[in-house]
């Protein structure tokens, strides 16, 4: 399974909403706390973009040399429909900064410099200490996730359905009229949620591999199928 730094880096890495919460800016819409663009540095710091107008910007600015906290919160949220769609959350807490002359002309770019970081996900909940999260990086997949699951929920839905023999007793729910949707996908597996009624559970299966890019997903998933054949 991936780690938790890899998990926690993976979102935040990813295209999942986000807002950074500062405190003193409890007023401000939330809208207005939300970064246009966010990565990580090569030294594990998060680097976002605001408008230079922006409270956050305002926010550091005022602080100067006094060290201003704040919190970046992660949501992420499934990419098809099913029941209880958010998939989870990460927090990376630490202390912002302006770097200016980063950003375009009427932008600042803003550091985080990572203090503690957390992620509460599908494989659970857990703490990552920020030298973790430095080291660790996100899962190739990221870029291709959404656009994945959806074309598996769209073009392959008889197929990932199939998948449910292999679960032996447990796909009970779906032969009673329940459906199965793709919910995530990492590089080392797929995982489906079948729900039928007030009922549902999620399944997980492995690629005999980890995968390391596309190509290497299509043929995993070629196994997966025919191993349901």
């Amino acid at each position: 399974m991936p780690s938790a730094a890899e998990r926690t880096r993976t979102l935040v890495q990813s295209t999942c909403s986000a807002v950074l919460l500062v405190p003193g800016l409890q007023g401000v819409r939330p809208d207005q706390l939300v970064p246009d663009a966010r990565r990580v540095g090569p030294d594990g710091d998060v680097l976002l973009d605001f408008p230079a107008d922006s409270p956050a910007v305002r926010a550091a600015t005022h602080a100067q040399d006094d060290e201003l906290s704040a919190v970046l919160e992660v949501t992420d949220v499934a990419p098809v429909a099913v029941p209880h769609r958010i998939r989870g959350r990460a927090w990376v807490s630490g202390w912002l900064t302006r770097l200016p002359g980063i950003a375009d002309p009427g932008r600042m770019m803003l550091r985080l410099e990572v203090g503690e970081a957390s992620v509460d996900d599908l494989w659970g909940a857990s703490q990552v200490e920020p030298e973790a999260f430095a080291e660790a990086r996100a899962d190739p997949l990221i870029d291709h996730e959404a656009e994945l699951l959806q074309h598996l929920h769209a073009a392959h839905a008889e197929q990932v359905a199939s998948l449910c023999t292999l679960l032996g007793d447990r796909a009970e729910l779906l032969l009673n009229g329940g459906r199965a949707v793709p919910l995530a996908l990492d590089r080392f597996g797929l995982r489906i949620r079948i729900s039928g009624g007030t009922h549902s559970f999620d399944a997980r299966f492995d690629f005999p591999e980890p995968v390391r890019d596309v190509t290497g997903l299509r043929r995993a998933m070629h196994q997966l199928f025919e191993a349901a054949y």
